[in-house]
């Protein structure tokens, strides 16, 4: 299958990591082999997956974008058996500082992925809360952009801003690219508002939003602490079981 998923949205706190995470294990959980690599300094997917800090100090995502090593030496293996992840923190902050001068820098990359791409069925890319040189670098990597969108006030704000980096990337830098999805997260059930931002989002948007909705689940906050997916953590949650249900979607609808 070979695909490259970026998981991006500039508005933090939206569920971004947690997708990321728990997409990349509900996949290899169904038996795919995954990588997940960690484009956020705040090194989130990284502790999310128990992996040491210790580890991402002697060479991370950082090390290989400016080409001290090459991306195969800086995978590490996870807990569950069919996932990798490329490590990173905060190492990565000056990136963007130091590439400013460097030509061909939104490809950088696409052409550290290209020597792996075939040892994995889904690379999966969770990219920081911005639209700065990063994210711009896995959009350009990609084939499909996955966006996680919150069931909260104000949810669709920057997403316009967002679908037109996709568009200007698309034109110029990857033809490829494609909009794999919104996601709707943090859904409460009990929540008058969280209904309403949900048809609003389905009436805009229509069939580019997933069927699967991710609740507000405590096993799902906890998880991360525990450097664990939610599926090893609590496979019988309501928030393990949508991941699953979502990876199930996107393996159906060749996202």
């Amino acid at each position: 299958m070979n695909k490259i998923i970026c998981v991006a949205n500039q508005k933090g706190g939206v569920g971004k990591t947690t997708t990321a995470i728990n997409l990349s294990a509900s996949l290899a959980v169904a038996n795919k082999k995954i990588l997940l690599i960690d484009a956020d300094s705040q090194g989130n997917s990284t502790s999310g997956l128990g992996i040491d800090r210790a580890v991402t100090e002697k060479a991370n995502f950082y090390h290989a974008m400016i080409g001290q090593v090459p991306l195969s030496s800086v995978i590490v293996k996870t807990i569950l058996r069919n996932l990798e992840v490329v490590p990173s923190n905060q190492d990565l902050i000056g990136l963007e500082v130091e590439f400013v001068q460097l030509q061909d820098r939104e490809i950088r990359l696409r052409e550290l992925l290209k020597p792996v791409t075939s040892s994995y069925d889904f690379i999966i890319i969770d990219c920081p809360p911005s639209l700065g040189f990063i994210t711009v670098n896995a959009l350009v990597a990609a084939d499909s952009l996955i966006v996680p969108l919150q069931c909260e006030y104000y949810a669709m704000e920057g997403l316009g801003q967002l679908l037109n980096t996709v568009r200007l990337v698309k034109a110029n830098l990857n033809q490829k690219l494609s909009l794999g999805g919104i996601l709707l997260t943090m859904f409460d059930q009990r929540n008058t508002l969280a209904h309403r931002v949900t048809q609003d989002v389905r009436q805009h948007l229509g069939d580019r939003v997933f069927k699967t909705i991710i609740p507000r689940n405590v096993r799902l906050s906890e998880s991360p602490s525990h450097g664990l997916p939610v599926i090893m953590y609590d496979a019988k949650s309501r928030g393990a079981e949508a991941y699953m249900e979502l990876a199930r979607e996107i393996l159906r609808e060749g996202v």
